[in-house]
């Protein structure tokens, strides 16, 4: 499967969230879309209900099938509850921390940005999405791409507050990766045990 392109509106609608950020068209049509999406829904199986909390992660995240399944292994084999695990990793993802560094305006901006050589890690370029962000970290703009108006933009009254695990030098237009991120602290609404379970069939 290729990474999703089309209306995001469509995919709020079929998990009945704004996983995207604020969404107009969920407010007016909270039901999921297509010519049935109005109707009595039907109860859903548990397996339903497993499948579709891992798709809300890959969707919100920006994962593939793969990328995805590679992260739960590493998160199984990894110290600690794999769910919450998974999602830190998640969250490091550099495409994700540019995001929450308020540096982009979605995650989908923030992916761009690094797939065109506009963030440093430590000082260097790197044009990895996935590239996993460590403790201590200092992930930033490339000077030549402090000037964009998409980062400015983004920049301009984003509470870099909200996010305890980063800490943000507006002088430097640059954020440092704290720690992984405790799981009361990561807003996103995902039941990751629901992945834990599809997973462990």
């Amino acid at each position: 499967m290729a990474r999703y392109i089309g209306p995001k509106s469509r995919i709020a609608r079929k998990f009945g969230e704004a996983i995207y950020g604020p969404d107009k068209v969920l407010t007016k049509k909270n039901y999921p879309p297509g010519h049935q999406g109005s109707l009595k829904k039907r109860k859903t199986s548990e397996y339903g209900m497993q499948l579709s909390e891992k798709q809300k992660a890959k969707y919100t995240y920006g994962v593939l099938e793969k990328q995805f399944r590679n992260l739960f292994e590493k998160a199984s084999r990894t110290k600690g509850i794999t769910g919450e695990v998974l999602l830190q990793l998640l969250e490091s993802r550099l495409d994700n921390v540019v995001f929450r560094m308020g540096i982009a305006p979605t995650r989908a901006a923030a992916r761009q940005l690094v797939g065109h050589g506009h963030i440093v890690v430590n000082g260097k370029v790197v044009n990895i999405p996935s590239f996993q962000v460590k403790q201590g970290n200092i992930v930033g703009v490339r000077e030549r791409s402090k000037s964009l108006e998409v980062v400015a933009d983004a920049l301009s009254g984003f509470n870099h507050s909200k996010y305890p695990w980063i800490e943000w030098d507006a002088n430097t237009m640059s954020g440092k990766f704290l720690h992984m991120p405790e799981r009361a602290d990561i807003p996103e609404n995902i039941k990751e045990q629901l992945i834990v379970e599809l997973y462990s069939k």
